[in-house]
Order: C-alpha cells, then sequence, then structure tokens
C-alpha cells in the first residue's frame, strides 16, 4: 500500500499563498499523482495532475493561480496556491494511481486514483 500524508493547510486572508506537500511512502512508484479538493456539500473537484516528465493539468477554476510540482529524490508532491479566494476554501487531498492519466484532457475523474490521503484543511477569508 502507498501511504499519502498532506500537510501545509491553514487559514489565509484573501489574495495570500500557501504551499500543500503530500509525504509519500511504502510503494512510491507512481505514474500519477494529483490534487483534490472538497467543500462542504459539493463534490470532490479535481485541482491539479502531474504525470509523466512534467506533465500537468489544472482545473479551470485554478489555472495561473496553483503550480503543481513533485521532488521524486524525496518522494513529495507539493502545490502552491497563490491568489487564494474565499471559494478555494476545502479539504485539499492528494492522490496517486499507477494507470496513466495522459488521455485525459483536463485532471482525470477522482474514481481512477487508488491511494489517497487524510486531507489538509485550507480555509481563505475575505
Amino acid at each position: 500500500q502507498v501511504k499519502l500524508v498532506e500537510s501545509g493547510g491553514g487559514s489565509v486572508r484573501a489574495g495570500g499563498s500557501l504551499r500543500l506537500s503530500c509525504a509519500v511512502s511504502g510503494n512510491t512508484y507512481s505514474v500519477c499523482m494529483a490534487w483534490f479538493r472538497q467543500a462542504p456539500g459539493k463534490e470532490r473537484e479535481g485541482v491539479a495532475v502531474i504525470f509523466g516528465e512534467g506533465n500537468t493539468r489544472y482545473g479551470d477554476s485554478v489555472k495561473g493561480r496553483f503550480t503543481i510540482s513533485k521532488d521524486n529524490g524525496k518522494n513529495t508532491l507539493y502545490l502552491q496556491m497563490n491568489s487564494l479566494k474565499p471559494e478555494d476554501t476545502a479539504m485539499y487531498y492528494c492522490a496517486s494511481t499507477r494507470s496513466g492519466c495522459h488521455w485525459y484532457a483536463a485532471v482525470p475523474p477522482p474514481g481512477i486514483f487508488a491511494d489517497w490521503g487524510q486531507g489538509t484543511q485550507v480555509t481563505v477569508s475575505s
């Protein structure tokens, strides 16, 4: 099993920045990794995905503001979030899959990701 542990969430004012981290342990081989978020009463939403040699896709609502990256040597996935808005408030989850993600034009659906972290809360106040 792959273990994913998110960190870096917190409370920030609109316009601020946060950097989320996802530490990966166990069997660390993953073809594709992603960030999702879920706010109360809403469906889980794809935020960003990274696969292959640095290929990335982003949800429309975060394009130009968020950046996904990874450090394979440290077994860590990152999400840099800039220009945060109140609507970014949600629980953020990292996820991984050994399936390919290159078939998708946007962030793949959550169903293809087998491993998930517990989540880290991000709250953006106006």
